[in-house]
């Protein structure tokens, strides 16, 4: 499970790092607003750990901005702002938990541990949509105007990742650790060919998307017009 701790206090950021590193968690580490957003368009994490006062862009803008951007990576608000309303208004604008300094590590692995276990919730209203194509990434299946396929398991986590960030160029790395982890060996080759199983499969339905390919640089999934 990788981790992005959003944190200024970079001595409190490396001492958080190191001990869920000890509790075998993946952590990415960086001191500021626009920071943060350069590495969520890097790589895609399994939980955020987000401070509020944060230097270039305040911790709630972020959260702001990565919502809208429809990235649902599950998010801690870390801060010393605890009263009743900073709490409130750090939920409301889309933390899923909120953490008030200080706090000891054993409780922010407890909440790291609850926020990332909610598969169940997510699947209250798991279809990821663009364009009227949809995916169920529970059963793999795909639709388009009434034509349904199933998708095999990569192929839905590929798709899925673009349909979660559609109109934005995706990165080479950031795909390949989505779909194969970052410690499983692949070959980047592999990339290519399950964007061409997908673009046959688009091609199949019928569906107004394609997958543009940014030389040397990664992929887009775009509404085609003609």
């Amino acid at each position: 499970m990788r981790i992005l701790l959003i944190e200024d206090d970079r001595d409190l950021c490396l001492a958080m790092a190191l001990s869920l590193e000890k509790e075998g968690y993946r952590t990415d580490q960086c001191h500021s607003g626009p920071d943060a957003l350069l590495y969520l368009e890097e790589q895609v994490y399994d939980c955020l750990v987000l401070d509020r006062m944060l230097p270039g862009i305040d911790g709630l803008t972020v959260l702001e901005l990565i919502r809208r951007k429809k990235i649902h990576t599950p998010v801690i608000l870390a801060t010393a702002l605890g009263s009743l309303n900073d709490r409130i208004l750090g939920l409301d604008t889309g933390a899923d938990d909120y953490l008030v300094k200080p706090f000891a590590i054993e409780e922010l692995t407890a909440r790291i541990r609850a926020v990332t276990r909610r598969p169940a919730r997510l699947q209250e209203s798991p279809i990821l949509c663009f364009c009227d194509l949809s995916l169920d990434p529970r059963t793999h299946s795909l639709s388009y105007q009434g034509r349904t396929l199933t998708l095999s398991k990569r192929e839905s986590a590929l798709l899925s990742c673009f349909l979660k960030h559609p109109d934005q160029t995706l990165p080479r790395p950031m795909l390949l650790s989505y779909v194969w982890g970052n410690d499983g060996e692949v070959e980047e080759g592999n990339l290519d060919n399950y964007i061409y199983f997908l673009r046959r499969r688009l091609k199949a339905l019928e569906a107004p998307v394609k997958l543009s390919t940014l030389h040397g640089v990664g992929y887009r999934m775009e509404g085609s017009h003609g």
